[in-house]
């Protein structure tokens, strides 16, 4: 049923269509896609691979960021997070949201074949439909391990940017992708942890809400486990070096830190603060990969 905010839409403004991108999480998506790129080759990545491969790589990502806000409206309605987006609040008709994420879709898929490579291109629209479909419209709603089997169309971007330089998918890449894949889960549920009354509010079965603080926290500290046992593999794959592995080490007993304090402590802010950690952990993970790569040069696969 078409509700008043929707048939009426306030006019919008440039910023409510910036918001429907969610510029924040491209932006860690392009970082780790331009870290794959470097870390297909030995030196340079060709500048036109660099900017119009990140360029369309983010324009399919923002509108497959457009399409979950359409999905997701009526959820984003009862959520204190998700309350003022521009779709729920009605400053965006969903013939809009459509119409603009079909635009930056084409865009984006018409840059990645025309001057990337045809695999980039099909890996990249998966890529959006996984997110965008399968994930928000079906798997969100359906199961508690929505985020676990929906991971893989968040854990791409690397793998995107490696095949836009190299035109090949290599174990390589496929190895960046399974630490995202790895890492999506403590990193998601130590926001659900916090966001538990609004996801139970919404009827989104998310992991705390259907099976407790308790277990989510056990789970939390499990995957943390296995992430960081992932993390190790470029170094015994011989695809990164030991800057790497320091790295990964002190990091990964940082997030160990965060996710077994949230496991004994009964504070509530850990749940945000384990969430924050990720994030920095993340990034902090693949700059230092980056780094290994360009002053220590390992072997690397093209």
């Amino acid at each position: 049923m078409t509700t008043r905010a929707e048939s009426t839409p306030q006019a919008p403004g440039w910023r409510d269509y910036l918001e429907l991108c969610k510029p924040n999480v491209v932006l860690v998506m392009i970082v780790t896609a331009v870290i794959g790129m470097f870390m297909a080759v030995p030196g340079m990545v060709p500048l036109d691979v660099l900017v119009l491969g990140n360029l369309g790589i983010a324009l399919c990502a923002a509108a497959a960021a457009a399409i979950n806000h359409l999905v997701d409206r009526h959820i984003d309605r009862k959520m204190a997070r998700t309350l003022n987006r521009p779709v729920a609040q009605g400053r965006l008709a969903p013939g809009q949201v459509m119409g603009f994420a079909v635009l930056l879709g084409s865009l984006g898929m018409a840059i990645l074949l025309l001057w990337i490579n045809a695999l980039t291109a099909w890996l990249t629209l998966a890529s959006l439909l996984g997110y965008a479909v399968v994930y928000t419209l079906f798997l969100k709603r359906a199961t508690p391990q929505n985020i676990v089997i929906g991971g893989l169309a968040g854990a791409a971007p690397p793998l995107l940017g490696w095949t836009a330089v190299t035109g090949a998918v290599h174990s390589h890449a496929l190895l960046l992708v399974l630490i995202i894949f790895a890492w999506t889960p403590p990193h998601f549920w130590a926001l659900a942890l916090h966001r538990k009354d609004d996801y139970a509010k919404a009827d989104v079965p998310m992991l705390p809400v259907t099976h407790g603080e308790r277990y989510t926290k056990l789970h939390i500290l499990l995957y943390t486990i296995l992430m960081v046992l992932v993390t190790l593999l470029p170094y015994l794959t011989g695809m990164s070096g030991w800057l790497y592995l320091l790295g990964a080490l002190v990091l990964g007993t940082g997030f160990l830190y965060w996710a077994i304090r949230l496991f004994l402590d009964a504070d509530a802010a850990l749940g945000m603060t384990t969430f924050k950690y990720s994030i920095i952990y993340l990034l902090a993970l693949f700059a230092i990969m980056l780094g290994d790569h360009q002053l220590v040069e390992p072997a690397v696969g093209g």
